[in-house]
């Protein structure tokens, strides 16, 4: 099981603790950005979605267009295309990226944000609809005869599509979500599934539910698992500490000043998204978990968004945290770090090579089921501890 790491596709350079210094589109940069990735050993961009800024198709495309190997995560909702104009748009968006492109559907974490755009559905309806749309894009994916819909969200007949997938091999299917629908979701219909920042055990536990209920659904294929951090990263572990706390005060200087960080998820307000809850609750807890897991600023951001837990450490200290989680399963992880540009270097020059190494060390001569049945036996010892 290889590990690959996610990194933010940026149109600019503003983060929780900087505003903008660039445009709120800034092509020249999201292009830069995303060569900065590719040439530090990360595997993925990730391109987000919200009701207020660029479309994120667009911008992969024009992302793909100038770079070779990185893979391209789009984000989607939805609420926002219907289901065969996507599929067509994502396959496109494949062809020009020669087989690079994972789309990552979002269900919406908040009711308002959905309803910027028109949609005024329910949460556990929203979740419906999802289900029916990752289905409806992947038929279309599939070719073949015309086929025809009738759902409880849409409704056609006849479609079929000219554009086949690249080489044979459709894009994957990226998912996520922490209430009991989005579990139900995600165990039937998703290749991977994507967690927030948490800690080991209630990863552990999230993992649990989602295989028991893919199980239940008589899934075969095995799920790939993906986890979110905001690593913050030096030499040793005081000089990383340091960095952490500077970026904490930064943020709530910021708050402290009424600055307008997120114009979507207001860091005032009760978060509604189940994983952000999930969040805080551990930080309710405590500031430290694990080996490295810091929530402190993911109580500072609120409901400010969802990927606000933090790995501090050394490089030595966050690699190893990491192969913590990889140890339960997890193969993909998301992270960004505070200043985007020189966090991407540094993770990727002194972090990325160490853990891909150690992987590979531990991965040879060991078969796939060997490495399911650990894992099992690793979330076993997490829920039962």
């Amino acid at each position: 099981m290889p590990i690959e790491f996610l990194g933010m596709g940026a149109g600019n350079d503003a983060t929780e603790t900087t505003p903008a210094t660039t445009a709120a589109f800034d092509p020249p940069y999201a292009a830069h950005i995303a060569k900065i990735h590719e040439e530090n050993n990360w595997d993925h961009v990730l391109f987000a979605y919200n009701s207020a800024t660029q479309d994120p198709a667009v911008h992969a495309a024009w992302v793909a267009a100038n770079t070779e190997r990185i893979k391209l995560r789009l984000a989607h909702r939805p609420n926002v295309s219907h289901p065969t104009f996507a599929a067509k748009s994502f396959l496109t968006l494949d062809h020009i990226a020669q087989g690079r492109v994972t789309v990552h559907f979002i269900t919406g974490g908040s009711q308002g944000d959905q309803a910027k755009e028109g949609d005024f559905l329910s949460k556990d309806a929203r979740y419906r609809r999802t289900q029916e749309y990752m289905q409806i894009v992947r038929r279309a994916w599939e070719g073949g005869e015309p086929f025809d819909w009738n759902g409880e969200f849409f409704q056609f007949t006849n479609f079929s599509s000219e554009l086949k997938s690249f080489r044979g091999q459709r894009p994957g299917i990226s998912f996520g979500g922490s209430s009991e629908a989005a579990w139900q979701v995600g165990a039937q219909e998703a290749d991977i599934y994507a967690f927030f920042g948490e800690p080991l055990a209630d990863a552990a536990g999230q993992q649990q539910k989602i295989l028991d209920l893919a199980a239940a659904a008589g899934r075969v294929e095995p799920l790939r698992w993906q986890i979110a951090f905001r690593p913050i990263v030096a030499v040793t572990d005081e000089l990383a500490w340091e960095k952490a706390h500077s970026i904490l005060a930064a943020l709530e200087s910021r708050k402290a000043k009424g600055e307008v960080i997120d114009k979507v998820r207001h860091y005032a307000d009760k978060p509604e998204a189940a994983g952000t809850q999930r969040l805080l609750a551990a930080a309710q807890r405590a500031d430290h978990h694990d080996r490295a897991l810091w929530t402190a600023i993911a109580k500072a951001a609120g409901g400010g968004g969802g990927s606000a837990t933090a790995l501090v450490g050394s490089y030595d200290t966050v690699a190893l945290a990491l192969l913590d989680y990889y140890e339960l399963g997890f193969e993909i992880f998301g992270l960004r770090g505070y200043d985007f540009v020189p966090d991407a270097i540094e993770f990727g020059t002194h972090v990325i090579p160490r853990l891909k190494a150690e992987v590979a060390r531990r991965e040879a001569g060991v078969t796939e089921a060997e490495l399911r049945e650990r894992q099992s036996v690793s979330r076993a010892k997490l829920l039962t501890r």
